[in-house]
Formats: structure tokens, sequence, C-alpha cells
């Protein structure tokens, strides 16, 4: 049985080489007489998360902060010592030997312990930056699309004209 998906296993690996090795490179044409013509682009292809259309309005919605109070744990240190012991074995046979001692090891036994609270300020709504899109892919009927965006394509956004066309790939849809 074992045997048998092995040989299975190595006739896949043979086939899935042999095809792999036989496709060649992307982005390009054959000729009738085998050789391969590589043609080129000048405009790259947007990725499928792209979004592009006509600059509408933009939106930017500020970080919203509360203060809020948590336990403030301090490091307290205390000395502490334990008993360790230690062993030695020599010889072999019937003269082996075993001979055992203690000692005492001095260590700082830490903990983290609470003394009051701390104040500090806790983000309930989070910054955000927002375009509006018309004309969405050039689909007319999207219109008044919202995407959430980082501060980089908001700057953009903010520099170019009204109605201008945009490209960019948003984070989210919605503001």
């Amino acid at each position: 049985m074992f045997s048998r998906r092995l040989a299975v296993a190595g006739v896949t690996a043979l086939i899935m080489a042999a095809l792999g090795g036989c496709s060649g490179d992307t982005g390009g044409t054959h000729t009738s007489a085998g050789n391969h013509v590589r043609t080129v682009d000048d405009t790259p292809t947007p990725s499928p998360d792209t979004v592009s259309g006509l600059r509408d309005e933009i939106r930017h919605v500020s970080a919203v902060t509360t203060r809020a109070t948590r336990p403030h744990l301090v490091r307290r240190c205390t000395d502490a010592t334990r008993r360790v012991t230690h062993t030695r074995r020599t010889g072999s046979g019937k003269r082996r030997s075993v001979r055992t001692w203690h000692t005492t090891e001095h260590y700082q036994r830490c903990a983290k312990v609470r003394q009051g609270t701390e104040t500090y300020r806790r983000v309930t709504r989070p910054e955000r930056w927002c375009v509006r899109l018309d004309d969405v892919d050039g689909n007319r009927s999207h219109d008044d699309t919202w995407y959430r965006v980082t501060h980089t394509t908001y700057n953009d956004a903010l520099a170019a004209h009204d109605r201008a066309r945009l490209r960019f790939s948003p984070l989210s849809t919605g503001c």
C-alpha cells in the first residue's frame, strides 16, 4: 500500500516538473516557428484591489480619546535563599562512588505588585482618512462611494483638484 502511494507521488512529481519546464515565460506570444517573441506593455495592469474615479469629497475623522484608569504595577524584589543539592559521580563498575553536598544559593525573587492606579488616554475612535469618488472604475452608476485610505493617499487627494481622476488602493469601503 505504501509503495503504491510512493510510486503515484513520484509519477505526479515527474509530470509536474515536465509541465513546469514547458510553461516558459509569461507576457509573450509564440510564433509558428516556435520562437518566443516578448511583448512589452507600457501601462502596468492595476491590482484587483485598486479603484479609480473622480474626486468628489474628502473627510478627515479625528481620533476620540478619553481618560481611563488602570492598576499601576511596580516591580518588587526581595532577597531569598534556596538549598541546592550537588552530585558528583566518579569511577565505574564496582569502584563507582557518588559524592553529594548541599549549598545555599542567594537570589532575588521579583514580582509585579499593584501600587495605586494610573491614568492614561484610551482611544475610543481611531483616526481615519476618507475619500469619496464618483464614476468608480468608469461606471457612472457608482457615484458617491466612500473609501477609507491611508494618510498619504488622503494628502494626494487633498492636493488634487475637484473632479480630478484618482487611482488608489483603499483600506476598506465606507467611512
